[in-house]
């Protein structure tokens, strides 16, 4: 089943086009890993998906509904959530109190605050962050800021979600943990975009893969196919060694 269509999306701040008539579909069930230069587009196509932008031109169409027009909050009403590359919790409050914010709004809010309470104990435990539920969001390392950030969007209950660069800053431990999690979330019945620098992350998640390019996708398909892309090596990975 197509989840997500995006048809000849463009975007332009001033006189710089950041995307550029791109094209996509994302299936339910899948992880589509998304990879390309700084600059190629990537964040910005985020920020056009879930509506803190607007496009110059195109649609984006989820669910059979078009959510080109659609404020922020209702796309997240709608079941997409995002995580953030800089991850910026409330930072005086308890990972518990974090998570029970976004338990108040998305899809299916919960319906008062013991509900809300529980099920974001659920999620974090879920993510890794059971016991730290206590703990106040700016005592936390950056690997459970990152897990708590994706809490925050598991709460909304989306059906769709994206994330952008859970791995930066993460050593090789952390990131395999990181890896599992993200399996274990598609696991659950969620469809995810995943935005990464780190290859080994973006081959051992993905079964899908789209590349970016000075805005434009140059290359889409599985990952061993995009690995051995010419077009993808020269503007991205540089030599065959990509770790």
């Amino acid at each position: 089943m197509t989840l997500l269509e995006v048809h000849n999306l463009s975007k332009w701040f001033g006189g710089l086009q950041v995307l550029r008539d791109l094209e996509f579909e994302l299936h339910q069930g899948e992880i589509l890993g998304l990879i390309g230069p700084n600059g190629s587009g990537k964040t910005t196509l985020f920020n056009l998906i879930t509506g803190f932008l607007k496009p110059n031109g195109g649609k984006i169409i989820f669910k059979g509904r078009e959510m080109t027009k659609v404020q922020n909050h209702q796309v997240c009403r709608a079941g997409i959530a995002r995580t953030f590359q800089l991850v910026k919790p409330f930072a005086h409050m308890t990972a518990l109190q974090n998570v029970m914010v976004g338990r108040m709004y998305g899809r299916k809010p919960a319906q008062n605050l013991k509900e809300a309470r529980a099920e974001s104990e659920e999620i974090l435990e879920s993510v890794g962050l059971g016991a730290r539920k206590f703990s106040v969001a700016h005592s936390l390392t950056l690997s459970d800021r990152k897990r708590l950030e994706l809490a925050k969007a598991l709460a909304t209950r989306p059906e769709l979600l994206l994330i952008d660069e859970m791995m930066a800053g993460l050593n090789l431990t952390e990131t395999e943990e990181a890896i599992g999690l993200i399996k274990k979330i598609r696991d659950s019945g969620v469809t995810l975009m995943v935005v990464e620098h780190v290859m080994r992350a973006v081959l051992g998640i993905s079964n899908r893969i789209m590349v970016l390019n000075a805005g434009e996708k140059i290359a889409e398909g599985l990952p061993q196919e995009i690995m051995r892309d010419r077009q993808v090596i020269e503007a991205y990975l540089g030599k065959e060694s990509y770790a």
